[in-house]
């Protein structure tokens, strides 16, 4: 019977071993898998603002884009009606069921460039429009325009306007750039972007247009 020489070390009764001698190695620390498990819980967390944020971004544009648009006036063109510096909520669906009608406050497109500009129609397809002695005739009827405090300061017309067209003016009829110009002239119905529904700011004179 053999047996172990007395000077011999006693195996290591802590220590595992494996079928070619070698120590299994040291089993990980709990911290180390709680550090672990709060990378992937902030990972994840990072994955979920990433997502809410893209669907915001995506909602917001489809609400600008076919809902509504807050738009703030530029200039003298639309006064006393609206002051510059004032935002409104235009309406983007109101277009989609009906058409737009005289009277109507709108947000257009330039046609011949990126950029947007506020008018009240005036004249729509078919109309014929004129502005006689500082007063606006439709159909050779004259209008009642008591919004106009500042009339036009020469004769305009008059203009038979075409189908799908739209005629648009400021009610600052003495400065307003509008379809009395070479370079607007009458608007097709794709270039009016939406309805002024009201004043939104200053929040002091929240109205109806």
């Amino acid at each position: 019977m053999n047996k172990r020489p007395q000077n011999a070390p006693a195996p290591d009764a802590h220590r595992s071993v494996y079928g070619n001698g070698k120590s299994a190695p040291p089993a990980k620390s709990g911290s180390a898998r709680r550090r672990r498990a709060r990378k992937r819980a902030v990972r994840r967390e990072i994955a979920s603002w990433i997502l809410t944020l893209a669907l915001a971004a995506v909602l917001a544009l489809g609400v600008r884009t076919y809902v509504f648009e807050i738009v703030r006036v530029e200039g003298p063109s639309m006064e006393p009606t609206l002051q510059s510096g004032e935002m409104l909520c235009v309406t983007k669906f109101d277009y989609i069921f009906s058409a737009p009608a005289r009277g109507d406050v709108v947000v257009c497109r330039y046609p011949n460039r990126e950029s947007t500009f506020i008018k009240r129609i005036v004249g729509l397809p078919g109309d014929t429009v004129m502005i006689k002695d500082g007063r606006t005739y439709v159909n050779d009827e004259l209008v009642d325009e008591s919004f106009v405090s500042y009339p036009a300061e020469s004769d305009y017309g008059p203009v038979l306007i075409g189908n799908g067209q739209y005629l648009v003016m400021g009610d600052n009829r003495a400065v307003s750039h509008d379809s009395r110009a070479d370079d607007v002239g009458t608007l097709k119905a794709d270039y009016i972007i939406g309805h002024a529904r009201s004043v939104v700011y200053p929040l002091s004179d929240i109205h109806g247009i």
